[in-house]
């Protein structure tokens, strides 16, 4: 999770984003049985015999206890060391949409990123649809730093940590169904790669659900300011960003607006790895 973390602020230094995954359902109407006046009304149903089969009720697993803020904080950090140590590869898919509302611009990009531990990420593009502004100066940029960010990643320095944070509780509260404790973060000084605002965390499995605020150092003279929210999802063992939108304030095109939605996660991990290096 330490890299999910540290690899979102790597593409502050382009602009953040990703579009949804959408699931739907459907409901069935059962209608009453009926025959027609002047037939035989239907036979009526076999009675049936008493079943003393005794039922077996599965109870369902008792729910986590709610932990305290300190323990949330310091299970989130157990979390992220633990998924930085055993994430081996992931692939996904990736929906990027940007704009920029100022020349009414925009562009949508489908693609499959790989990742491979500790500093390999490639992007294979589906589709491309928009203007080609976008797609040279926002889209491309912002893959290419993220790329670099990965290849030059140090975990420590964007890290969740007391080096590099200060941590005040503001209580907990209700969000994506869950109950998450919130902390307002302020960086302890004005790297690239920190951001000022707070973060949610699962009170009771210590997992990150919300990471939102401003980039603490702008990553460029042409950029005023970068604000973003990122919301995270489990998978497995693992936690990764699903939904990151991010608004940049440029002083050559003014706001660029970035959605990026990651979906389709197949982690790996380093202890399956060797289960399968290991077989005959």
């Amino acid at each position: 999770m330490k890299r999910s973390v540290s690899v979102i602020f790597g593409l502050f230094f382009a602009l953040a984003g990703w579009a949804a995954a959408q699931s739907g359902g459907r409901s069935v109407e059962v209608g009453q049985p009926s025959y027609l006046s002047g037939d035989d009304p239907p036979a009526a149903p076999p009675v049936q015999t008493e079943d003393r089969t005794p039922t077996v009720l599965i109870a369902p697993p008792p729910p986590l206890p709610r932990m305290s803020p300190e323990l949330t904080l310091q299970t989130y950090r157990d979390r992220a060391a633990q998924q930085a140590a055993q994430l081996s590869s992931y692939s996904a898919n990736s929906v990027i949409l940007a704009q920029l509302p100022s020349t009414q611009q925009f562009g949508e990009c489908d693609l499959q990123r790989v990742y491979s531990a500790p500093h390999t990420l490639e992007f294979k593009s589906v589709r491309f649809v928009g203007d080609g502004f976008v797609k040279n100066n926002v889209i491309l940029r912002l893959l290419q730093s993220e790329v670099d960010h990965v290849q030059k990643d140090d975990p420590a320095a964007s890290a969740l940590s007391d080096g590099n944070y200060k941590f005040s509780y503001k209580g907990s509260t209700q969000l994506q169904d869950r109950v998450v404790h919130r902390f307002e973060v302020k960086p302890r000084a004005d790297h690239p790669g920190l951001f000022k605002g707070r973060i949610y965390l699962d009170a009771h499995t210590g997992s990150m659900v919300r990471a939102e605020g401003r980039v603490a150092k702008s990553p460029s003279l042409f950029i005023k300011r970068i604000e973003f929210v990122q919301d995270y999802k489990e998978f497995g063992a693992f936690t990764f960003p699903v939904h990151i939108h991010s608004e940049a304030r440029t002083r050559l095109v003014g706001r660029a607006i970035v959605d990026i939605y990651h979906y389709d996660y197949q982690p790996v991990s380093s202890t399956r790895t060797a289960e399968l290096t290991t077989l005959p």
